[in-house]
């Protein structure tokens, strides 16, 4: 197990997302899990998209959350509006330097730091049909299951499945 964490920490950076963004997601992942949900980050979606944080719960529930790092960050990227088809509830989460007023009123909103969340305003439910709900968490299941493959085998024929 040593080992293993020795190996997540020399993990080279993705580079897509700012020092702001990867704070905010391990703040919401933290509070995420104090929720009773598991994340994986960075998870391709059926439709092409790729989300920030895709929580799954113990009841199956299905969370998407999009990391808005600021208000230009936030303006500049509509796509999320097609994150909603893949999850029972979508959230933002942010800095709380960030207006909160600038997120939709039909979006739960996180504010988060490197050392966790606050839930300001819930998500509505919109319940996933259930083929889609087994594609997202077969999709998760894999996901999560290739990147600790992918650990321990650093040298294995991964690509860009993850």
């Amino acid at each position: 197990m040593n080992e293993l964490i020795r190996r997540i920490s020399e993990l080279p950076v993705d580079g897509r997302q700012s020092q702001t963004a990867l704070t905010v997601a391990r703040g919401t992942m933290r509070l995420l899990l104090s929720h009773g949900f598991t994340c994986v980050s960075e998870l391709p979606l059926p439709s092409g998209r790729r989300a920030d944080l895709v929580g799954i719960g113990r009841s199956g529930e299905i969370w998407i959350v999009e990391i808005k790092s600021s208000v230009a960050d936030f303006r500049a990227d509509q796509k999320w509006m097609d994150y909603r088809m893949h999850c029972d509830r979508l959230f933002f989460a942010t800095t709380v330097e960030v207006p909160c007023e600038i997120f939709p009123k039909d979006t739960g909103l996180i504010v988060a730091d490197g050392f966790g969340g606050e839930l300001v305003c819930e998500a509505p439910e919109h319940r996933l049909p259930a083929p889609t709900r087994k594609v997202m968490t077969l999709r998760i299941a894999q996901c999560a299951a290739l990147r600790l493959q992918s650990l321990i085998d650093p040298a294995g024929p991964y690509g860009n499945e993850m």
